[in-house]
């Protein structure tokens, strides 16, 4: 069997390249995972790719399979589908989910891998990692029926949140962005879409998730009294400034994170693993397809990663292709 990989290493910030690996024999309770695709998520995979992690953020930040150390080098990611080339006979040839880096081939536990459902196809599998982030964030911003709701920052994960939220009954939903290309893909995903200027107000409940001090000021400012902005957005070493004066207290309005590193405890009873398998299973919706919004061979990504964090590529989720 290969035991020879490739994997796309942080070098410095800014540079990127690609690493020859030789891997172990798996061990007892191991598997090893041939990649078919992996996704780079334009949020927090650029901002790593800059060099933007906080120092006193460097271990929370740790991705479950990292190597090396913020800000470079590491090998960094967390959205990977493969095949199980060896392994437990239960697994061995079974399509998985694994929160691994960009690699080609790799050993993990058995435990580490998630079996992907056989009516979601592999290459949608990618934005598990990124509906799992959604399914938490409206476990903790917990809607009701009929309440009129917006999610502002139309990238991925704010369209995740929408996607889900366009599942509630009797709900008002906008999604809420400053580009208004992103309505072609609120378009595709069944939900309403205004730019900030255009966005209905009062508000019972706002997710942010634009990652801008514009974005965070305009989802205060469509909350009803006593409303509610969940805030997604990872700001890495930026400081923003808020209008926390004026009326955030006479309106009595309520600012609350969220983070997908610790369940909910709205869901206290579930673990990661079920979070997980909740967030495949989701995935059965070909709609969430409009996340995809571009794809690259796995030899690209020293070239693809620097112009995704720029923002010359205006990526959602950036989909990674391996040979086979």
């Amino acid at each position: 069997m290969d035991r020879s990989a490739r994997a796309f290493w942080l070098r410095s910030p800014g540079h990127g390249e690609i690493r020859d690996v030789t891997l172990p024999d798996p061990g007892e309770g191991e598997v090893m995972v041939r990649a078919l695709w992996s996704g780079v998520s334009r949020g927090t995979e650029t901002l790593v790719f800059r060099g933007h992690v906080p120092s006193s953020q460097h271990e929370a930040m740790r991705a479950p399979f990292q190597e090396g150390e913020f800000p470079g080098p590491v090998r960094y990611g967390y959205l990977s589908v493969g095949v199980v080339e060896e392994g437990p006979a239960e697994l061995a040839g079974r399509s998985v989910f694994c929160l691994y880096p960009h690699q080609s081939r790799y050993v993990v536990p058995a435990s580490a891998v998630t079996l992907i459902p056989s009516h979601v196809p592999a290459e949608r599998a990618v934005l598990a990692g990124t509906l799992e982030t959604a399914v938490n964030a409206l476990w903790d911003a917990a809607p009701l029926i009929g309440d009129r709701i917006a999610v502002v920052g139309g990238g991925m994960v704010g369209c995740s949140v929408a996607a889900l939220l366009a599942r509630f009954p009797g709900v008002r939903l906008q999604l809420v962005d400053a580009d208004p290309a992103r309505a072609e893909t609120a378009q595709a995903l069944g939900v309403d879409f205004a730019v900030p200027d255009d966005a209905l107000g009062d508000c019972d409940l706002v997710v942010h998730a634009s990652a801008t001090e514009a974005g965070l000021t305009s989802a205060l400012e469509l909350l009803r009294p006593e409303g509610t902005v969940v805030e997604l957005s990872w700001y890495g070493d930026r400081r923003i400034a808020l209008p926390l004066g004026e009326g955030f207290h006479s309106r009595r309005l309520t600012v609350r994170s969220s983070q997908v590193g610790t369940v909910s405890p709205a869901r206290a009873d579930r673990t990661y693993a079920d979070r997980l398998a909740l967030a495949l299973d989701l995935l059965a919706d070909a709609a969430l397809d409009a996340l995809i919004t571009g794809e690259s061979d796995f030899e690209e990504l020293p070239e693809i990663m620097p112009r995704l964090a720029s923002g010359e590529i205006p990526a959602l989720c950036h989909r990674i292709r391996y040979a086979d």
